[in-house]
């Protein structure tokens, strides 16, 4: 646009202000237009993030320039998606995130879904896996198998994966604390199938600096924690080269309370702290940088979201290109898997999250994200159920070959309210990114209490505007159902944590216990030096000691974390 373009446009704009806007708003006020006796609804527009103006226009992104900011697809800076043909030519991978009970169980559940038409699987692991601890284990005594499925030992994933070829299946796992020794067990179950570690493909979430601001399931203090993330990831880059070494997580940040630019900034600033520690390490950039991937959470503010993802990317490719000097293209791409925000489901009314779902699955599509998984309807109650699971991966399929959204590229670019949000997402991101860089980086912001706080504040200041009926949540603060009936929900058998027992400890008695008791010493001796923890942790995994034993020689070595209360 030139300069005699904008000046023309923005009399026009201040003209149509003046006679057609500022009329019609007092004809509103007239007529009692809204609560507080305006012309609009209400006093003001709001995102997580931003105000939203009533109009946009091309002034909006009058500094935009179209080569540099937006530019095509499959190329820098990658706005409008990683790959040239997007979705036309392959859609984004539908799973569903599933496990509970027993090992058992939990691939029966597998079998399920991929039968229903879900190419990949993603893995949620109980509290005590999380956490490190055996079923077993005292501090495990009321939570085996509950929320995820129980991994004691490399026989419990062996069973996890029977009859799941890992050379034609990808894998996520949800794991953090402990990831080393789950990719560990998922190497040995790959060996175990004829699978070599070059063969398997999959991701590994991996991501424990989040775990101090977010979720709450970290093992050791943050520095040795990184070195753990930053060991997996080398060995992956040499190893395991189709396997996604780190799946860094805005999901929980968002959950957590966060705003939308609150989960882009804190998310990037641990990437480049992980990134910081692998460099360290002595790998290329180049050797490890295109095996990042990510996991955010998408919510109910429609163009925010799609938004976020398109800013995301460009953001990304700077860094890696401009920050970290990455040559590889592969490096420069944000890749990220999306799970739908599990904070918005709600217990009344539990059928409305099936559109929360199905909203905000499609906001995630025309924000190019890679693969994408359904919060269950049910979730607000219980694990979900199979019905449940089967309307989010028939949901995602009804998005992808009914709707048409997947037959274009990026079809909202151009939009001069997403540029504008783009651009907007983008500089107040970076405005929180430099603020975290001032206090030394991600785990010194984490240390110092910074990034917990402004995630309490931001969930505070939404609570507030729901308590109060500023932000209306259909079903709960609006639109309520009388006499709701209570939902049968569906509780995992407590005879599974005692079968769950039963079972390690006759691994326990049946493995080579001394074989067991060389590998704790080797690896309690690597973690006492610099060595890579990996290749220990595989050795022990592979003479079945439990996750227990691996993690508490580490605990001896590393100590464990006691949060600091953050006011």
């Amino acid at each position: 646009m030139t300069g005699e373009e904008a000046e023309r446009l923005a009399r026009e704009q201040k003209r149509w202000q003046e006679e057609t806007l500022k009329p019609g708003l007092e004809r509103g006020s007239a007529k009692g237009g809204s609560a507080s006796g305006g012309g609009e609804r209400q006093d003001e527009f709001t995102t997580s993030s931003t105000t939203v103006q009533p109009l946009y226009t091309p002034l909006d992104i009058a500094g935009s320039d179209y080569l540099r900011d937006v530019g095509f697809p499959g190329e820098f800076p990658y706005t409008r998606g990683v790959k040239p043909t997007m979705y036309r030519g392959r859609l984004w991978s539908i799973r569903q995130y599933a496990g509970f009970g027993t090992a058992q169980e939990t691939n029966e559940r597998f079998k399920f879904l991929l039968a229903e038409g879900q190419p990949g699987l993603s893995v949620a692991f109980d509290l005590p896996t999380q956490l490190g601890y055996d079923s077993d284990d005292a501090q495990a005594e009321g939570e085996v198998g509950k929320v995820g499925v129980a991994i004691d030992t490399l026989k419990d994933l062996e069973m996890v994966f029977d009859g799941i070829p890992l050379d034609r299946v990808s894998t996520s796992m949800t794991i953090n604390a402990p990831a080393a020794v789950l990719v560990a067990m998922y190497q040995a179950v790959g060996e175990k199938q004829g699978v070599s570690p070059q063969e398997l493909a999959g991701t590994v979430q991996n991501d424990i600096l989040k775990e101090y601001v977010a979720r709450g399931t970290y093992i050791f203090p943050p520095r040795p924690s990184m070195r753990l993330a930053a060991d997996l990831i080398a060995y992956c880059a040499e190893h395991m080269p189709r396997f996604n070494c780190i799946s860094v997580g805005g999901y929980h940040i968002r959950d957590a309370g966060a705003t939308a630019v609150q989960e882009m900034a804190f998310t990037l600033a641990n990437a480049i702290a992980y990134t910081e520690a692998v460099l360290e390490r002595g790998v290329p950039i180049d050797d490890f940088a295109p095996r990042i991937s990510w996991i955010f959470n998408t919510q109910n503010s429609f163009f925010e979201e799609i938004a976020k993802y398109r800013a995301l990317r460009r953001m990304w490719a700077r860094i890696m290109r401009d920050r970290f000097g990455a040559r590889d293209p592969r490096s420069w791409m944000f890749r990220t898997h999306v799970q739908t925000g599990g904070a918005t489901l709600t217990a009344q009314q539990a059928e409305n999250n099936i559109v929360r779902a199905a909203i905000q699955a499609l906001a995630s599509v025309l924000g190019g994200v890679q693969s994408l998984a359904l919060a269950c309807y049910d979730e607000a109650l219980c694990l979900p159920s199979e019905l449940a699971q089967r309307l989010a991966v028939r949901t995602q399929q009804v998005i992808a070959y009914e709707t048409g959204v997947a037959d274009t590229i990026d079809p909202l670019a151009g939009s001069y309210f997403v540029e504008h949000l783009t651009n907007e997402l983008e500089e107040k991101a970076n405005d929180y990114l430099r603020r975290i860089e001032d206090i030394g980086g991600a785990v010194a912001a984490i240390e110092s209490g910074y990034v917990q706080r402004e995630i309490q504040e931001a969930a505070w200041r939404h609570q507030q505007e729901v308590d109060s009926g500023r932000r209306i949540i259909v079903g709960v603060n609006k639109f309520q159902q009388e006499g709701e009936e209570p939902r049968p929900v569906f509780r995992v058998n407590p005879d599974v944590e005692r079968a769950q027992v039963e079972r390690v400890r006759a691994v326990k008695a049946e493995r080579d216990n001394a074989a067991v008791a060389a590998a704790l010493v080797r690896l309690r001796d690597a973690a006492r030096d610099d060595a890579n923890l990996v290749p220990p942790i595989l050795e022990a995994v592979r003479v079945y000691t439990t996750m227990g034993e691996m993690c508490g020689v580490l605990r001896e070595v590393f100590g464990e974390y006691q949060a600091a209360s953050v006011i």
